[in-house]
């Protein structure tokens, strides 16, 4: 677990922001990840939301050497499987099962797990989880919340994802128990249907050089 918590913080500690990515068309993969990499985000989360993302991640370790690829949206041990097998460096869900956490102990893939609450963050640690998920960061307390449980869980870290944007990344980067943000807003629907790869590159840009408060 410790071996794969330094190569999961690795990755995160790299970038102040993650890009959270839905691929429609498998066309837009490579291009895509290239733009972000170019603008200083190679790290990227490939949501399981689409037919399309398994065959994304796969086209994207083998065509985009400078990306990191990690797979999102993971929801059982058969994605976590599947992900795995397309060359996921890391693994995203936004909540935790047993299952999940089964699946990722028998993997070398780091496991992101997902949790919003105290009990939950606490059941993780037990686990031996020290960098988790919180999700819906927005709708589950914020950056005010992670404020809060940074003193009485002081050795655990997050990367929140859900409704965060270059308006509040900020807020979060600020925090000591923040490694990175994820968000969508560095790859707009717009952006990738008009395949205007360099407004994405200054997008990714812009967030690389968000400040961090460590």
């Amino acid at each position: 677990m410790k071996k794969k918590t330094e190569k999961l913080l690795e990755i995160l500690s790299g970038q102040p922001v993650i890009p959270v990515l839905k691929i429609e068309r498998i066309a837009d993969a490579v291009p895509l990840a290239r733009a972000l990499a170019r603008g200083g985000l190679p790290a990227v989360e490939i949501t399981l939301r689409t037919p399309e993302a398994l065959d994304a991640i796969r086209l994207v370790v083998d065509e985009v050497p400078e990306a990191i690829v990690g797979a999102g949206t993971i929801l059982s041990g058969r994605d976590f499987t599947n992900a795995a097998a397309a060359g996921a460096r890391f693994v995203v869900s936004p909540g935790t099962t047993q299952e999940l956490l089964d699946a990722a102990s028998h993997s070398s893939v780091p496991f992101l797990p997902g949790a919003a609450t105290p009990s939950e963050i606490m059941a993780m640690r037990e686990e031996g989880y020290r960098v988790l998920k919180f999700f819906p960061a927005e709708q589950a307390g914020g950056a005010a919340f992670l404020k809060s449980i940074a003193s009485p869980i002081a050795d655990v870290r997050f990367c929140p994802t859900g409704g965060i944007s270059v308006k509040n990344a900020a807020d979060y980067l600020a925090l000591p128990n923040v490694v990175c943000v994820g968000g969508s807003w560095v790859a707009p629907d717009t952006d990738l249907s008009a395949g205007n790869w360099d407004a994405v590159t200054e997008l990714a840009r812009q967030a690389a050089a968000l400040p961090r408060g460590r």
